[in-house]
């Protein structure tokens, strides 16, 4: 047997001798020849939090409190996460022949530049693997996202002619943009200067144009993403023409419903202040276009793009929103009985249904959760109830911002509908669910969660099967007119450079998104599933919103209240698009 694990339900008593036979057991093997890693966002390896020593061996530790928030998706909630845990020491670590350590995803980037760039010290124990012998990091793209050599790689290599970086056009707008930000200068205030002190006088050679040139270049590119029309401004022949236009001209009074303060008629009364649409790459010739919004959990609609939702149906445009999995892990225990309640009382109250059949159920419910375990898999009537609470909210902050109920859809995707935290793989039955839909509606812009940070990484395959299901359309027609755009809001944001369109919203459109998430009462003031953040998740949202209007402001764009940030997805060629 080659499989030794600390156990972790040893009596308190018997922990220190087995820490010690631990040791003694890798010694008498021979040490570890080749050791595998994961890294927490305190820099733990196992669980050797801050303060470890280097030379550190097996034994029983407190876990810091980012490592146990972390923690607390699989045990469902913070309170079932052990406070302590016995681990296998830095110094243990450190007598590996060969080390790998391995970590993907945006939200280890920060902790993996601190133990890859960051002084060696007690507080980053990953940080001690720079001074190992032979010590590998195995990452991805967005895990790799803040180390200088991608982030700001011109300032390795300086301004020797020694070597040679290629600026392409990304690299040069994510060059000016941190020049600006690091000067705390608009874009079109830097000049040549500002350019040679910061390492980017081989940018300037390699273009063989003066600053001031390469400011506004990069400058209109930036203010052409910014639109108040996510779905395109109306070309002035489909203004002249279009029969829908007309139509909604001549609407006078009907309301959109829901959240929206004007009407449609509000943007075409008076066409001729339209100008063309300044963003390369919204089509504005077509109109009004078949808009689908995939949301992967049934609120990160309205947390990541509420306010983009609201004035695509305000413009006209004939929005449906795609709920791929229901939610239902992420309701607590309590609303379960509260809502069984209310059906009961509500068939008492209307004198309609069998009561005694209700309360049978009520009772049978708050039976089973009175004694259920921590991690047991919920019986499936209270499956069925936290669906129906989840689906009820995402229905009605739907409503609220103007979609129309059949335009409102439930996939209920098979991967997720486990009954635990582990999801199944996923499968053809996810992408057929998906590819029907998007097939049935014809979308010109289709929108997706392109943050993939939540804790149970739902996220990554709901996304996952979008991309599986337009691997199979793209080569139909109607696909040609078809833009794939993606959001983030609920776990993070874009970085500047990648951001293609920007939605501005004024403070009342930004309350109307914060009343369109508040529908979700099942999530409100403590969500299950927070994640590592505290914050409620229309916090988060608007603190990401107003961040993006800050960094606009700080670059010489107009001030705004707020913005959403997304960028275009092309499935016909991800080599160039954004990692993922």
């Amino acid at each position: 047997n080659n499989v030794h694990i600390p156990d972790g339900t040893l009596p308190r008593e018997k922990v220190e001798e087995f820490c010690d036979q631990y040791e003694k057991l890798i010694t008498k093997n021979g040490g570890i020849d080749i050791q595998i890693l994961g890294i927490g966002r305190t820099g733990h390896i196992g669980f050797n939090e801050p303060g470890s020593s280097r030379k550190s061996v097996t034994r029983l530790l407190y876990l810091d409190k980012k490592t146990r928030n972390d923690a607390a998706s699989d045990f469902f909630n913070i309170q079932a996460v052990p406070k302590q845990a016995i681990t296998m020491g830095v110094g243990t670590i450190f007598a590996a022949k060969k080390i790998y350590l391995l970590a993907y995803a945006e939200h280890k980037a920060g902790i993996i530049k601190e133990a890859v760039e960051g002084p060696v010290n007690s507080q980053v124990a990953a940080s001690y693997l720079q001074e190992h012998q032979d010590s590998e990091v195995i990452i991805d793209a967005a895990a790799a996202s803040k180390l200088t050599r991608i982030q700001s790689p011109w300032t390795l290599v300086g301004n020797s002619t020694s070597y040679n970086l290629h600026f392409t056009d990304k690299m040069i707008k994510k060059a000016i943009i941190w020049l600006s930000l690091k000067l705390q200068k608009p874009i079109l205030k830097l000049v040549e200067d500002d350019y040679i002190d910061n390492h980017l006088t081989q940018m300037l050679n390699q273009l063989n144009q003066p600053a001031y040139k390469v400011n506004i270049r990069v400058f209109r590119e930036l203010k052409s993403t910014i639109t108040g029309w996510p779905g395109g401004k109306p070309s002035q022949a489909i203004l002249s023409s279009s029969t829908e236009v007309k139509h909604l001209q001549e609407q006078g009074s009907q309301s959109v419903g829901g959240a929206s303060t004007r009407l449609p008629t509000d943007y075409f009364q008076d066409h001729k202040h339209i100008n063309t649409e300044a963003n390369p790459y919204i089509d504005p010739n077509i109109f009004p276009k078949n808009i689908l919004i995939f949301s992967p959990h049934p609120d990160d609609d309205v947390i990541s793009m509420g306010g983009t939702l609201i004035r695509l149906v305000e413009q006209g445009h004939n929005v449906h929103v795609a709920y791929q999995t229901s939610g239902d892990i992420a309701v607590w225990d309590d609303d379960v009985i509260r809502f069984a309640n209310f059906a009961t009382e509500y068939v008492k109250s209307f004198g309609i249904g069998d009561v005694k059949t209700f309360e049978a159920h009520e009772n049978n419910m708050e039976d089973f959760i009175s004694k259920k375990k921590i991690g047991e898999i919920d019986h499936p009537h209270v499956m069925k109830v936290k669906a129906l609470i989840r689906k009820t909210e995402a229905r009605s902050a739907a409503r609220y911002c103007g979609v129309l109920p059949n335009r409102i859809h439930f996939l209920e995707l098979p991967f997720y509908e486990s009954g635990t935290i582990k999801k199944k793989p996923l499968s053809d039955k996810d992408t057929d669910i998906v590819r029907n839909l998007i097939e049935q509606i014809k979308p010109h812009q289709i929108y997706a969660a392109g943050d993939l940070s939540d804790p149970h990484g739902t996220h990554r395959q709901c996304l996952l099967a979008i991309f599986n299901a337009l691997e199979i359309i793209k080569t139909q027609d109607w696909f040609k007119s078809c833009q794939v755009w993606l959001y983030r809001g609920a776990w993070q944001e874009w970085d500047p450079e990648d951001i293609q369109m920007v939605i501005p919203m004024s403070p009342q459109e930004l309350m109307q998104k914060r009343f369109a998430i508040f529908k979700h009462q099942s999530q409100k003031d403590t969500a299950p599933f927070p994640g590592s953040d505290p914050r409620e998740f229309w916090q988060r949202s608007e603190y990401r919103n107003r961040e993006t209007a800050k960094l606009l402001d700080k670059l010489g764009l107009p001030e705004y209240e707020a913005c959403e940030a997304f960028v275009k997805f092309d499935i016909n060629d991800k080599e160039n698009s954004i990692p993922l």
